[in-house]
């Protein structure tokens, strides 16, 4: 099984595909715990000192991998098979760890998103899953490159078949899948 994840603050669209690109499963995961801020740099660090950030990240990337750890595991018990991968945005490779960097523009919009990325991409590599990395502007018309003429039933059949949701999230995360293969 391979793993596609379109990510949001706080959450994520997963769809699990088989090795001949068929939805296995799709469903919303929580990355975070409730009651914990979504966007630690990006909102609720603006009015903090750059200690006083640094924990409050702290806090919330140790509650992210909980959080996203219980809904990998509990991901991973409901399939039949087990996961081989797991397919994730990339985020630029120079992207400073450094929080006080990170407050500052350009990063501060983006720090947030970056840290839940690396987050499951740890858990991934902690469960044996090969991590793989995608352009969302990209990933669906690579995707159909791939597939050719079985694009638009793989790509946009599974609405029919499974009824919605099926966003464009979950079409690129399962366009992420078959580009992991």
């Amino acid at each position: 099984m391979r793993l596609g994840i379109a990510h949001h603050f706080g959450w994520a669209v997963a769809v699990t595909a088989s090795a001949d690109h068929r939805v296995v499963d799709r469903r919303r995961i929580e990355l975070i715990e409730p009651g914990m801020p979504r966007a630690p740099i990006h909102h609720e660090g603006k009015s903090l000192d750059d200690a006083a950030a640094a924990a409050l990240v702290a806090k919330v990337r140790a509650s992210a991998i909980r959080a996203a750890s219980a809904a990998l595991d509990q991901l991973a018990t409901a399939l039949p098979e087990p996961i081989v991968s797991m397919s994730l945005r990339s985020w630029p490779v120079d992207f400073p760890d450094d929080i006080a960097v990170q407050r500052r523009v350009p990063y501060e919009s983006r720090a947030d998103s970056v840290m839940y990325r690396q987050v499951l991409a740890e858990l991934a590599h902690a469960r044996g899953w090969a991590v793989h990395f995608y352009d969302p502007r990209e990933v669906e018309g690579q995707a159909v490159n791939v597939l050719g003429e079985r694009a638009d039933e793989m790509l946009h059949g599974p609405r029919a078949a499974l009824g919605p949701p099926w966003t464009k999230d979950h079409r690129m995360a399962l366009a992420a899948t078959i580009m992991a293969g």
